[in-house]
């Protein structure tokens, strides 16, 4: 698990192809510090595994899957890319829950500054939106923010100076393709409204439960 507060901006060094999995090679500095063979970093968003670690990176496999179906296919020789490692159990939450699974990739259609703040407007897919609310939080390449405007095309998010210079965010420009993953509890209440498919009418969170249960 992680939280969206990005630790580090590392770079690309190669990606290398395999014929059902690919191997990223990535330069960082700080999350070294305390990384194993086998612990869990956040690249752009996505959960990824370290094989391998050096003194100055490390690598991660990452199926084509993953590659095909994110922003990472985006990724070249020298693209910075968010990192963030797994959450200790004694550190602050100072972000939202994020699982590293990326729901869907959007699009970058506008970047505009208002004083201090800066705003990136983001195309992404109704499947997407139906889990976006205003004032609900947002994970975009890894960076957990909240959502300021929601409309039926997209939604728009408003963040400090100091998150664009130590994120990629710095880097987004109209038309670049982010990850995205939507707050996780709406996933999950959405699943429990569903009645059970073997029983139809039976079983689930619905109105009427929540009505006899004095809500």
């Amino acid at each position: 698990m992680f939280t969206g507060i990005v630790e580090e901006m590392g770079t690309l060094r190669g990606i290398r192809r395999g014929a059902h999995s690919a191997e990223l090679d990535i330069q960082a500095q700080k999350i070294l510090g305390d990384l194993k063979i086998g612990d869990s970093v956040a690249v752009n968003g996505v959960c990824l595994t370290a094989t391998s670690v050096r003194p100055d990176g490390f690598t991660a496999d990452v199926m084509h899957e993953t590659l095909d179906r994110t922003a990472l296919a985006q990724l070249r020789s020298g693209s910075r890319v968010n990192l963030e490692r797994a959450m200790a159990a004694d550190g602050r939450f100072g972000g939202h829950i994020v699982a590293g699974h990326v729901d869907g990739v959007g699009r970058i259609i506008n970047v505009r500054r208002d004083d201090t703040a800066v705003w990136y407007t983001v195309e992404a897919a109704p499947q997407l939106l139906r889990y976006i609310v205003e004032k609900g939080s947002i994970t975009i390449d890894g960076i957990s923010l909240t959502v300021a405007r929601v409309d039926e095309a997209g939604f728009a998010i408003s963040a400090i100076p100091h998150t664009v210079r130590e994120t990629v965010l710095s880097l987004r420009r109209p038309g670049d393709q982010v990850n995205l993953e939507t707050d996780i509890i709406g996933k999950y209440v959405e699943k429990l409204l569903r009645p059970v498919p073997e029983a139809p009418g039976k079983g689930g969170l619905t109105l009427e439960f929540l009505r006899n249960n004095g809500f």
